[in-house]
């Protein structure tokens, strides 16, 4: 997408409505993430406004983050406990923070907010630093199709006073996703642009190994489901201890 920057998608507008649909699944995802961050510490890549990490925390257990937008965090900041989260502002391909952490996780498909292969073993490499012994690295990120056609247009939302579409256009050499949120109203158009780089399972665990680190568990939903596509969460742990 021509000029397109990762904060054009979690700018002001994007931030201020970002917690307005949540998923519902926050719940059964928080749980899971209690249980295998132990006493913790943890840290979320890419933060945001804190859907996750905040509960966590309520949890008894230390959340630190890292992101991108100020904006984002700003949302984050306003609500209940949210000065209380230690946040890094930055690239979470960097994981530029100190110390070690019983628990690192991203979610929502956020990994494939890094737009190169590159940039993505990049994150898993730095996040292999910052795990303790027994650490675990947990990523939730869907599995790719596009069956025929790499191009799609549909209406996510047709209201009586304004329309919501959605525009995608998938390169399969570059695994690039550009995708468009087009929201119509008689006061004008407004656009949300999201750019991903999409990694199937079997690409992660490829990149783990080049990190050191090995598959651990790997389920098609918070509650351990067994795995079966689109869902995927990955949990990923050192393949040797270090010498």
């Amino acid at each position: 997408m021509k000029g397109y920057h990762p904060m054009d998608s979690f700018g002001a507008d994007s931030a201020e409505t970002y917690d307005d649909n949540p998923r519902g699944d926050e719940g059964v995802a928080v749980a899971l993430l209690a249980e295998l961050a132990g006493p913790g510490p943890a840290l979320e890549l890419a933060i945001g406004t804190g859907r996750i990490a905040l509960p966590l925390a309520a949890k008894g257990i230390r959340v630190d983050g890292i992101d991108l937008s100020p904006d984002m965090v700003a949302q984050l900041r306003k609500k209940p406990g949210g000065e209380d989260l230690a946040v890094t502002m930055g690239d979470f391909a960097d994981v530029g923070v100190d110390g070690e952490y019983k628990l690192i996780y991203v979610v929502y498909n956020t990994l494939f907010n890094l737009l190169t292969q590159d940039d993505q073993v990049r994150c898993f490499e730095n996040v292999a630093k910052h795990l303790t012994e027994d650490g675990l690295f947990l990523v939730e990120a869907g599995v790719p199709n596009f069956g025929d056609t790499d191009q799609h247009v549909r209406a996510e939302q047709v209201n009586k006073a304004d329309v919501w579409l959605d525009l995608e256009r998938y390169d399969p050499a570059t695994q690039v996703l550009e995708e468009n949120h087009v929201h119509l109203t008689p006061q004008g158009i407004r656009f949300f642009p999201v750019v991903q780089r999409l990694a199937w399972p079997s690409e992660l665990d490829l990149m783990a190994r080049i990190a050191g680190l090995k598959l651990k568990h790997r389920w098609g939903g918070w509650e351990k489901q067994p795995f079966a596509p689109p869902t995927c969460v990955s949990v990923y742990e050192r393949n040797s201890p270090r010498s």
